[in-house]
């Protein structure tokens, strides 16, 4: 499957200035499929050098970082030259041969000519762990489950993709009816390229359910496996109370839902391991609508998405005929799936900070707040065709410098203040 990031690694090749490339990304992403498929495609070879497979690997980084000494012994050890210029040396699960990450530093300094990538499921992990990160010293990537746009193109091909993508907003609408039964069967099947091909393929949809519930058992397993023992508990609590947490009309996250009479003390580390763990995504909430946005966060109060909707339709064993058959799946479950939807959207396409706002003195609540290009992005999520906005008009009077979205089941329209996006384009938010 095409990956829209595969662009920018053709460019990260091509720059004279490149640096080693850390890759990130949670497992199951397909980090190792579209790094295999760059060497392979791109480069006259490729060496792909796996530390949680091989140990071996990780001895190569232990005696010193002399990059001749390391290109040496990866050229004994697999039996292949390294030729700068022609090979990709892809070095997987980095994260289990720590100095082989703190060596990308001397790759920088001493030998730019070499095309060198690293990856890791739980990189981020072994970072806040005390590895030796080479800052400044790396260009760094990130992966995100597929898109619905990535989803387009794997299973209806490049012309529709390349309509919805770049193609005016306003001849969607001839395109309505396809691609809201298309985003149904993505609300089914997220974005984890497993389950994505397999669908494409025809699996059965119990079959289809089953690929996510083993990657959520997989992701288990790493909590299990990885994290601190005193923590390891409370983890899998935060990890299972999200989706209750989306579900609520205020979505923000309370600890006491967790466990009655919990403080933010009892779960901070809990939620940092899954955030680093990179299965968990976090907005904050800013006190006041300015730029910078960051200038106003506030730190008490966010919301915590899973990585997936596909993912989370599994966790709460969501009947496959709720998503596929229903008039309203969109509004199902008050909304959550469409919700978590949008946000994977824009977390995968935006270059900003996300946030929300709430004001308690006015009641006013938005989903989505960010910036653009010409001023702020408050945005608003609708699950259906409701076309009432009253949220974002009184944002909007109050900051009439700012460009507010409504995302919604509805077409492709612009007012004078307000631009409705379909949520089949939610992915178009970046050009505002």
């Amino acid at each position: 499957m095409q990956r829209d990031l595969y662009q920018q690694l053709l460019r990260w090749k091509d720059n004279p200035s490149r640096k080693p490339l850390v890759l990130q990304g949670a497992r199951q992403v397909g980090k190792t499929y579209l790094v295999k498929a760059f060497g392979q495609n791109e480069f006259d070879r490729m060496i792909v050098l796996n530390c949680d497979k091989d140990p071996r690997v990780g001895q190569i980084f232990q005696a010193d970082f002399r990059v001749d000494r390391i290109i040496s012994d990866i050229e004994i050890l697999t039996g292949q030259k390294v030729i700068a210029g022609k090979t990709l040396l892809f070095i997987d699960e980095v994260g289990e041969a720590p100095r082989a990450l703190a060596a990308l530093k001397y790759f920088q300094e001493d030998a730019l000519q070499y095309h060198v990538i690293v990856a890791g499921s739980l990189l981020g992990l072994a970072i806040h762990q005390g590895v030796s990160y080479p800052v400044g010293k790396t260009d760094e990537m990130y992966l995100y489950p597929l898109t619905f746009p990535e989803f387009i193109r794997a299973k209806q091909g490049e012309a529709i993709y390349l309509r919805l993508t770049q193609g005016a907003l306003e001849d969607l609408s001839g395109l309505s009816s396809l691609l809201k039964d298309l985003l149904r069967e993505y609300y089914f099947t997220g974005g984890m390229p497993e389950v994505v091909r397999e669908y494409i393929n025809g699996r059965p949809y119990n079959d289809l359910r089953n690929i996510q519930k083993q990657i959520l058992a997989d992701y288990a397993l790493d909590i299990s496996k990885h994290a601190p023992s005193a923590i390891l508990g409370r983890i899998h609590q935060v990890w299972n109370s999200i989706p209750q947490q989306l579900v609520k009309q205020n979505s923000k996250f309370f600890y006491g839902d967790i466990q009655k009479g919990a403080r933010a003390r009892d779960f901070e580390l809990a939620i940092e391991w899954l955030l680093d763990a990179g299965i968990v995504y976090k907005i904050s909430r800013v006190r006041k609508a300015g730029i910078p946005l960051k200038y106003y966060e506030d730190f008490s109060a966010f919301k915590l998405y899973l990585l997936d909707h596909g993912l989370m339709g599994a966790m709460v064993d969501a009947p496959v005929s709720d998503i596929l058959l229903s008039q309203n799946v969109f509004e199902e479950y008050d909304g959550t799936f469409t919700e978590q939807y949008v946000f994977e959207q824009l977390v995968a396409t935006l270059k900003t900070g996300i946030y929300f706002y709430s004001s308690e003195s006015s009641k006013l609540e938005l989903d989505f707040l960010t910036q653009g290009k010409q001023g702020l992005l408050p945005i608003e999520v609708k699950a259906g065709e409701n076309l009432k906005s009253k949220s974002l008009k009184t944002f909007y009077e109050s900051f009439p410098q700012s460009y507010p979205i409504r995302i919604s089941l509805s077409d492709y329209r612009k007012q004078d203040w307000l631009t409705n996006l379909p949520l089949y384009a939610a992915c178009r938010v970046c050009e505002y």
